[in-house]
């Protein structure tokens, strides 16, 4: 049985092949699909076949995806360019007669406010109607996703956002990569909504940051608009900045929240703490 990932020198589809070959694939049987070949010297060394394969180039996926039986389609980050991209993706998988196609998506795409979501949702019809059997993984917010923030929190003893009391359930990228490798390997379809055990609000990440770092931090909440203001002075693009504030918004509303524990049932422990992922982010 050959699995490929696409994206698999990302932060994310790194970790997958290396979830995969941990839980027992043979390395020559995993396919990482790449953008830059140049740059998947450590992907050959764990012994992986390496094949390139770009969203924005429809030709070179078919190749890629030759002989490929169970597919793991990681979602662009061109925001906005995504449903043209994962229909390249989708087509490909189609004429390579793949068999199993699973995706990683959004919290319950299918009724979110949050921004990213339309994407992911118009994404899973597509794949619906494609006819390949598929498997939805919908991760919540990770963690990581905070870790650029870290720094400017600690020298300006300030957490900022729009979030409030709002919970956030994320998990470490690590957490939903072995999620992944695990429905690959059992190849079980199905929607899985992916979220870490222990939700936490905004000013618990800042209290998980001070105890980290050594350093006073302390969470201070914004009107959307003012965060958005101060994203965009801090050099942040505006689009971007604008959809971070709206997520915060949509985080205090209660939409990145869930307590179902999928996640750590799925890959049988329970989600890294919030307190390690944090120590883990500022070491790194």
């Amino acid at each position: 049985m050959t699995i490929a990932v696409t994206g698999a020198t990302g932060q994310l589809g790194r970790l997958v092949v290396e979830a995969l070959i941990t839980r027992g694939a043979t390395p020559g049987e995993i396919v990482a699909v790449v953008r830059d070949t140049a740059k998947a010297g450590g992907l050959l060394a764990l012994g992986v076949q390496v094949r390139e394969g770009d969203y924005d180039r429809p030709e070179s996926l078919a190749a890629a995806f030759d002989g490929v039986d169970r597919l793991l389609l990681i979602s662009g980050n061109a925001v906005g360019q995504r449903i043209p991209q994962h229909t390249a993706v989708i087509n490909a998988a189609v004429q390579a007669g793949v068999g199993f196609l699973a995706y990683t998506s959004i919290l319950r795409a299918d009724t979110s406010p949050v921004g990213l979501a339309p994407e992911h949702l118009a994404t899973e019809e597509l794949i619906k109607s494609s006819g390949i059997r598929y498997a939805f993984l919908r991760n919540g917010w990770y963690i990581e996703n905070y870790a650029g923030s870290f720094g400017p929190a600690i020298a300006q003893g300030a957490l900022y956002g729009s979030a409030g009391d709002g919970r956030i359930a994320a998990a470490t990228r690590a957490d939903f990569a072995e999620a992944a490798a695990v429905v690959l390997l059992s190849g079980e379809a199905g929607v899985y909504e992916l979220a870490g055990d222990e939700p936490f609000t905004l000013a618990g990440l800042a209290a998980a940051v001070a105890e980290a770092s050594g350093a006073p931090v302390a969470y201070t909440d914004l009107p959307a608009e003012q965060y958005q203001a101060a994203l965009v002075g801090a050099g942040v693009p505006e689009q971007f900045a604008a959809l971070l504030a709206d997520t915060d918004v949509k985080i205090r509303d209660g939409h990145l929240d869930d307590d179902t524990k999928t996640l750590s049932r799925l890959i049988g422990r329970p989600t890294t703490p919030l307190a390690d992922a944090v120590a883990a982010a500022l070491k790194g």
